[in-house]
């Protein structure tokens, strides 16, 4: 866990986190008090009980206003640590979020080969909700249990040293059974929450090429393996509901069976006029309260380790610098550049496939303002050669020039945002509309060079056909046009910016 890193976020918060905590110790030092003030009313009650009626309104009055006020003032502070806590935890989160999706979108192109998207977007989303959750409950929970346990069991100390005595014989021995059975049933929903996430995929992967699920006729068989997925995770979340039924009819055995036994060990200490009825009172309230805050102890060490360990991943991923920055390098004059490329001598193996050249001592010349077709076989890279000049990827050996220029001293974002323009094999669009598509080739353009770029690649016909027109949303990954539409929606935002270099991967 990078805690230096933790710390930039977590600075700008500093002045709401102190006052959360300082509101939070209050709260837990008021509820250490509540003991005390509840069994000075049960004296005053117990005394009026034996005759003293008359009186019982007048004596009554004060212990019960003090007890009331201190009620509201827990309540007033309670509701302002968790206010505040909610809002540094959200802050947090959310500069999290921004600074790791920043950080993704810096990375190479290699980075995505070998990492699965579903990870980082678990990074993006659970990983640092686990990781908010945990610090709050750190902060909330943990301080208060923490000064609870302390300052009660001096409460119970000075109210009855025999009664504490038996206290902390019987308590440590139920907190380490909860303990280790409190594991187990958190391994036991981690099983579970697994399962379902692999039932999560199956229906992610069905509903997203039901195409080809129902080109095939699969339907059937799509429907029997989440079914058994969704089975299998309903078995541990019964395993796991039996688990907690069990625990929390132990917990509740082993609670009663410790009022009961200090209420019998308080009764005899009565008699002996050792103990008032009150003190008994408090007592039994404060170590139901030392109760408590050691089970919330015990689950919160679980809940902590499990948020460290999300915000580890999450800084891990925060941590990488890509080999080639995004920005950064020299740029041709607009008035000098010409678009003459040369391949010098350039090997190269994908990074996920080190063993395995795709292109060995490969050289090209393209000249400036004319076409050329590199043909070949599938795997022969012909998309390799148009993802170097991309520099999605960086040349084992040899160099690749523009006018010149070797592009590895170029500036990455002026390069591909200014010189070249490219249209893969497989156009990607954007679950939005037609227009913002097409401008997204250059985002200030007006509509009108926007409806031009869709002219010229004879796409405006069919956009003017839809009833929304460019206005028309085009669904996930462009999932509402055909692949033809697709291709020149594509064609068109790549020609929006009309770009010195203009890289055809295979666009038909």
């Amino acid at each position: 866990f990078d805690w230096p890193l933790f710390w930039t976020f977590l600075r700008p918060q500093l002045l709401a986190l102190s006052a959360a905590v300082v509101l939070a110790l209050g709260a837990a030092l008021l509820n250490v008090r509540i003991p005390v003030l509840l069994g000075q009313l049960v004296n005053v009650v117990a005394r009026c009980a034996r005759g003293h009626v008359p009186t019982y309104l007048r004596e009554v009055r004060r212990p019960a206003l003090r007890l009331l006020a201190v009620y509201c003032l827990q309540g007033l502070l309670t509701f302002g640590y968790i206010a505040l806590l909610a809002r540094v935890g959200e802050q947090v989160a959310g500069s999290m979020r921004k600074a790791l999706f920043s950080a993704l979108l810096r990375q190479e192109v290699a980075f995505f080969d070998a990492t699965r998207t579903g990870q980082l977007v678990t990074r993006l989303t659970a990983d640092i909700q686990e990781f908010k959750s945990s610090f709050k409950l750190a902060i909330s929970q943990g301080l208060r249990s923490s000064t609870q346990t302390a300052g009660c069991f001096v409460s119970l100390y000075l109210l009855s040293p025999k009664l504490t005595g038996l206290l902390l014989v019987a308590l440590p021995a139920l907190v380490g059974t909860g303990a280790v059975i409190g594991a187990f049933l958190r391994s036991l929903s981690r099983q579970a929450q697994e399962q379902v996430a692999k039932a999560t995929v199956v229906a992610d992967e069905a509903l997203g090429n039901v195409r080809t699920v129902r080109a095939f006729a699969m339907e059937e068989q799509q429907a029997g393996l989440f079914s058994a997925e969704v089975d299998r995770a309903g078995r541990l979340s019964e395993q796991l509901g039996l688990g907690i039924a069990a625990f929390q009819g132990l917990s509740n055995l082993a609670l009663n069976g410790i009022i009961l036994g200090t209420i019998f060990v308080g009764g005899s200490l009565m008699a002996g006029d050792e103990l008032s009825p009150g003190d008994l009172m408090s007592f039994l309230v404060a170590s139901q309260t030392v109760q408590r805050s050691l089970a919330n102890i015990s689950i919160l060490m679980g809940q902590v380790v499990r948020g460290l360990s999300a915000g580890a991943r999450v800084f891990e991923l925060l941590r990488l610098e890509p080999p080639v920055p995004l920005r950064g390098g020299v740029s041709i004059p607009a008035h000098s550049l010409l678009g003459r490329i040369c391949f010098h001598r350039v090997s190269f193996s994908y990074p996920t496939r080190p063993g395995y050249p795709v292109l060995r001592d490969f050289s090209l010349t393209l000249p400036p303002c004319q076409t050329v077709a590199i043909v070949g076989p599938s795997g022969g890279g012909k998309s390799t050669v148009a993802a170097l000049l991309e520099r999605f990827y960086e040349p084992t050996a040899g160099t690749i020039t523009l006018d010149g220029h070797d592009i590895a001293s170029l500036d990455p974002s002026w390069l591909r945002g200014q010189v070249i323009g490219f249209i893969s094999q497989e156009p990607v669009l954007f679950g939005t509309t037609i227009m913002e598509n097409i401008r997204f080739g250059k985002p200030g353009a007006s509509d009108a060079e926007v409806y031009e770029a869709a002219r010229l690649a004879n796409a405006d016909g069919f956009i003017r056909s839809f009833p929304e027109g460019y206005d028309t949303i085009v669904g996930e990954r462009g999932a509402a046009l055909s692949g033809g539409q697709k291709q020149r929606i594509a064609i068109a935002r790549a020609l929006l910016k009309d770009p010195a270099v203009l890289i055809l991967d295979e666009a038909t």
